[in-house]
């Protein structure tokens, strides 16, 4: 057995490698042709060389080979995997800069804002140009999306008709915080969720057949009380003791966000607090309020920026190229091995609210999440074997928690319409809709500050050209 996968933006070393460890983990997949496309050769060939000290430190008959070329690396392949970002740390540098001299503040910038709107519009072309490279030579393949934004830029590629199925691991990520924050073993909490990706509602949560989700909001509501409304207990911004005994003081657990929406809504959502207040107009108002939710501020842009990649790279040969092999926690290569085996197993992914990926929209037929938009890229569990990615209809979501994922689907319509269209107008539109620029800014200063990020990064949007 031969599994064909290609990863397109393999040029980012760290997470091709850990990937391709995931793949190789998995007896039956040994023998895999793996091909690596990126733009940038050398960045491409270093990637090459590490995965080919995986290879042989391992004495694994897996084929690796690496080009610039997009049909060479997909001709034939049953499995595309999209880990890029197009424009690089350069356009992310505008992603988030720009709407800051606004007010707008994003602590990461890629998955809704102005800053993930415009990763979208950068990554629409790309998405196009691969659909059709695959419908060419690969039909029946298919993309395995890693990149942000998750959710619009699979509503994109679902445009298009290619089969997509885009992956993440905030549900297991937090599903691990949650069952830790109960005291319970991981691997025996039981949940379901739907939504969007880094939006999405564990709407029950379950250990050995108890409802444990009355537990989780007292326990929330404990260590996490509201920072607004415990003024006289806490001053704003300050860590609380209970945070510090509870060892929550490092960045992704800080949880006053989460527990606070859950507070008015009910159900825990999948992101991170830092980043999840990105998504709604409650949390960034102003700097006293940022301070009081968001303690000790987390900034992926300057993160990205202070990269240490000599150091990286010794990181990737010590930790990814000498370890035995084992699979991390992202599902890509449990999706391949299953339709390669026909091994049955449940991921979460990110597929049609239509149905299983690469089908038509078809009136007829139920949406996956029933309350949802019919066009929305939802995030749900799949069963995944030999006849690919088959989404499991979840029914209706809470309705608060419906209302909130529209606001942000409001914005992941309008964008990608603006990405396909080349229409400026969208572009405005749908910055305008969205949840935090249209809590912060008037409508004249979110054109403003659109035009200039369309200004900055017209070399990556050749759809908006010539356009006004």
């Amino acid at each position: 057995m031969t599994a064909k996968i290609a990863l397109v933006g393999a040029g980012g070393f760290e997470f091709p490698v850990g990937l391709t460890r995931d793949f190789l983990s998995h007896e039956e997949l040994v023998d895999s042709d793996i091909r690596l496309m990126d733009v940038h050769a050398g960045r491409n060939e270093r990637t090459r060389a590490l995965i080919g000290k995986v290879v042989a430190r391992h004495k694994l008959p897996t084929k690796v080979t690496a080009t610039t070329d997009l049909e060479e690396a997909l001709d034939g392949v049953g499995y595309v995997v999209v880990v890029w970002q197009v424009g690089g740390i350069e356009a992310y540098e505008h992603d988030v800069e720009i709407p800051r001299k606004y007010g707008v503040d994003q602590p990461v910038g890629d998955t809704l804002g102005p800053g993930g709107i415009f990763r979208l519009l950068r990554s629409a072309p790309a998405y196009r140009r691969v659909a059709k490279t695959m419908r060419r030579v690969a039909p029946d393949a298919l993309m395995i999306n890693y990149a942000n934004p998750m959710a619009m830029n699979c509503m994109a590629v679902n445009r298009t008709g290619v089969r997509c199925v885009g992956l993440c691991h905030s549900v297991q990520g937090t599903s691990h915080l949650l069952a830790t924050e109960l005291g319970i073993p991981p691997a025996e909490l039981v949940y379901k969720v739907a939504g969007y990706n880094h939006q999405a509602w564990y709407t029950e949560l379950r250990h050995k057949g108890k409802d444990v989700y009355p537990e989780l909001r007292r326990i929330m509501s404990e260590r996490y009380p509201s920072p607004v409304e415990a003024r006289s207990a806490r001053t704003l911004g300050e860590v609380s003791e209970i945070d510090r005994q509870a060892g929550h003081g490092e960045v992704y657990h800080q949880e006053e966000v989460r527990t606070e929406i859950m507070r008015t809504f009910g159900y825990f959502h999948t992101e991170s607090s830092h980043h999840g207040s990105e998504y709604v107009p409650w949390f960034r108002k102003n700097k006293e309020m940022v301070d009081a939710y968001i303690h000790q501020r987390w900034d992926y842009y300057q993160v990205c920026r202070g990269h240490n990649y000599t150091a990286q790279e010794e990181w990737v040969e010590r930790d990814l190229v000498e370890k035995p092999l084992t699979s991390s926690v992202e599902y890509g290569s449990g999706i391949v091995h299953s339709m390669e085996t026909d091994t049955k197993r449940v991921i979460y992914g990110t597929v049609p609210n239509w149905g299983p990926p690469g089908t038509s929209p078809d009136p007829a037929r139920a949406l996956v999440v029933s309350n949802l938009p019919w066009d929305a890229a939802v995030e749900v569990a799949c069963l995944v074997d030999k006849n690919g990615i088959q989404p499991v209809a979840f029914g209706a979501l809470p309705e608060q928690c419906a209302a909130v994922n529209r606001l942000g689907i409001n914005v992941h319509q309008l964008a990608v319409e603006a990405a396909f269209t080349g229409d400026v107008q969208k572009v405005y539109q749908a910055v305008a809709m969205d949840p935090l620029a249209g809590a912060l800014l008037t409508l004249p200063q979110i054109r403003e500050m659109t035009d200039e990020m369309l200004a900055a990064e017209r070399q990556w949007l050749p759809q908006f050209e010539g356009k006004a």
